[in-house]
């Protein structure tokens, strides 16, 4: 087991990454334990649909972008992957950004920590093999501890946390449904699924060690579904209870070193960072991943750079980029935050259904297809991913 976990793990995990963390921060601050049972729901479409990439990795043997290409040919692979691209190169801008803000708590500057941290990811990712980066990965997550810590800091009554999840008190508001929109693009993305598969053939995982590998999958949907539910439980016990408003993940970080001591302010700040440089290495890696599949590139952290330069080259030119951005004097990132969220959510529910055709077939996964229910809940997720996204734009008219 030890020695097959960490790609279920490392995937659910850096879907908590600085826009993550953000979301997550805003609906404690701002709503209390209110949308609790919104993670209830969302992490039983997640271990299903993160199943079900991992079934189809070692039965395949390939990632789910070599498998799109190959069953739906060139031209919508082709739109996936500049969307992917698109909505991957927003979001790691993001989480650039989340490393530079992460470390300005504690007084330094993104002129010195951006320059020396993307360096840091590139050496990581082109001098070793991936057993080596993913260990690595490991050893990020678990700065996530740092919020189990901090919630039971601000000591919540603990009850009324598990009561707020099996019990739905949904607010019939736009601002209410925007942010549970938020949170259910944040914690299933398009990235996740595609890193997940690619990790699992990268990493040689096959059909006999299958029980293992999905086992790491449910351990790392229920962890990173607990590291949400401990982030919404910091700024509720605090921020709202005090009746603080917040806009981002560091606004939350300092706003608790006043309410629950500067220990809590500390380990806030270093989750933060935590999740932003693993989203950092994950993100432009996936993408990667993806783009070099899809077209027949070599590809893989085993390679070294003169045997994958595409795969390479698009990572460089994913991590070169986003720091570049977030150096700039002054930029704001939130439109353009806004804006790659919003290609994420409608590039998401197109790689489900990719993903729900290729399990349910045949010819492809052989006796491993879906079972009824699995169909009925990776379903039930589009479904809903779909509603919220309509909403979502809906409201900008309203």
């Amino acid at each position: 087991m030890l020695s097959i976990i960490g790609p279920g793990l490392i995937t659910a995990n850096a879907g908590n990454d600085a826009g993550g963390v953000t979301t997550y921060s805003v609906i404690g601050a701002h709503y209390g334990y209110s949308m609790l049972w919104g993670l209830l729901v969302i992490a039983i479409g997640l271990a299903v649909i993160q199943e079900m990439n991992a079934r189809m990795a070692v039965v395949t043997g390939k990632g789910l972008s070599d498998l799109i290409r190959e069953r739906y040919g060139v031209k919508w692979a082709f739109f996936a992957m500049v969307t992917l691209l698109i909505a991957n190169l927003g979001v790691c801008i993001g989480d650039f950004a989340g490393i530079a803000a992460s470390l300005e708590l504690f007084s330094i500057s993104k002129y010195i920590s951006i320059p020396i941290l993307t360096v840091f990811i590139w050496f990581l990712l082109t001098r070793g093999d991936y057993s080596r980066a993913e260990k690595i990965f490991l050893a990020l997550t678990i700065t996530f501890v740092s919020y189990i810590v901090t919630a039971f800091l601000v000591k919540p009554d603990w009850s009324h946390v598990f009561t707020s999840i099996v019990t739905p008190k949904a607010k019939l508001d736009k601002g209410y449904f925007l942010v549970l929109i938020g949170m259910v693009g944040t914690t299933i993305t398009p990235y996740m699924q595609f890193y997940l598969q690619s990790s699992i053939v990268d990493k040689g995982i096959s059909i006999k060690e299958y029980s293992y590998e999905k086992l790491d999958v449910y351990i790392g949907t229920i962890f990173g579904v607990l590291i949400a539910l401990f982030i919404t439980v910091c700024t509720a016990e605090t921020l709202f209870k005090a009746g603080i408003s917040i806009d981002t993940a560091q606004d939350a970080a300092a706003a608790l070193g006043p309410l629950a001591g500067n220990y809590s302010f500390v380990l806030f700040g270093i989750g933060l960072f935590g999740a932003s440089l693993l989203a950092c290495c994950i993100i432009p890696l996936s993408t990667a991943y993806a783009i070099c599949e899809a077209f027949g590139f070599e590809s893989g952290m085993d390679n070294k750079i003169k045997e994958a330069p595409v795969f390479f080259g698009l990572f460089l030119f994913m991590i070169v980029v986003s720091g570049l951005i977030v150096l700039i004097p002054g930029i704001s990132l939130i439109n353009i935050i806004l804006v790659t969220q919003q290609l994420a959510g409608i590039l998401c529910p197109i790689v489900l259904i990719f993903m729900i055709s290729l399990v349910n077939d045949v010819e492809v996964m052989g006796s491993h297809v879906n079972s009824t229910v699995q169909n009925f809940i990776a379903k039930s997720t589009v479904v809903l991913i779909i509603a919220l996204t309509i909403i979502a734009f809906a409201s900008n008219f309203i």
